[in-house]
């Protein structure tokens, strides 16, 4: 009776192993499958941030142009700002979703200089042109203050609300703390004091918003 029992309870114990094993491979079969899933994704991020950084600098050269109507300039603009917009969001998905990784960090590097291309092609443009309106988000990417992240989520509700209830906003989030030389020039040329930091038709430079009234103001 005893010899009986212990070999059902080695049996049990081996069933038990085999369907633990089982589980244990086909979770890790599983994270494979989604890790290169997302690795794709992650490679045609970068394949389309190359395509849309030799578009952005085309339209650098393009809003160069003075024969170009500002119906055309604002409607091409707000639309390739919206495109940067919907890429640059699939990469932050993928960010709150998992480590962050080294190509991550490289390719929201490349958005936030897509967007800084835009900035510099509509310099010009606002001055000619008064259909539409620019507000540049500048924000802390690599700040670990909890206060920082906290007034930053709100602002970029905030501003992202503001753009969804008009149709002549082109909103800019640019990360200033990325390094990049062009972006520094412009900072500098705008003597930004602190961030985060609103710059609104680059005239108006907000460093406080209580609520979209504080921005909405200073809009025609």
């Amino acid at each position: 009776m005893s010899g009986k029992m212990l070999k059902s309870r080695k049996n049990v114990f081996w069933e038990a192993l085999i369907i633990t094993i089982a589980i244990f491979m086909m979770g890790l079969f599983l994270g494979i499958l989604i890790e290169t899933s997302n690795s794709n994704k992650i490679g045609d991020l970068f394949t389309q941030s190359e395509i849309s950084l030799v578009d952005g600098m085309a339209i650098l050269k393009l809003s160069e142009e003075s024969n170009i109507s500002c119906e055309v300039l604002k409607e091409q603009n707000i639309n390739f700002a919206n495109k940067i917009y919907e890429e640059a969001k699939l990469l932050e998905e993928y960010e709150t979703s998992g480590k962050l990784t080294d190509g991550m960090k490289l390719l929201h590097k490349k958005y936030d200089l897509l967007r800084t291309l835009l900035w510099m092609s509509n310099q010009e443009s606002l001055e000619r042109c008064s259909n539409y309106n620019l507000i540049v988000y500048l924000y802390s990417y690599n700040s670990e203050e909890t206060n920082t992240k906290a007034t930053q989520n709100v602002w970029g509700k905030m501003l992202l609300d503001i753009k969804e209830n008009r149709n002549d906003i082109l909103l800019l989030p640019i990360a200033a703390d990325q390094n990049l030389t062009s972006l520094d020039i412009l900072l500098s040329e705008y003597e930004i004091e602190s961030i985060p930091a609103v710059v609104i038709n680059n005239k108006d430079i907000l460093y406080e918003l209580e609520n979209k009234d504080s921005v909405e103001t200073h809009l025609p």
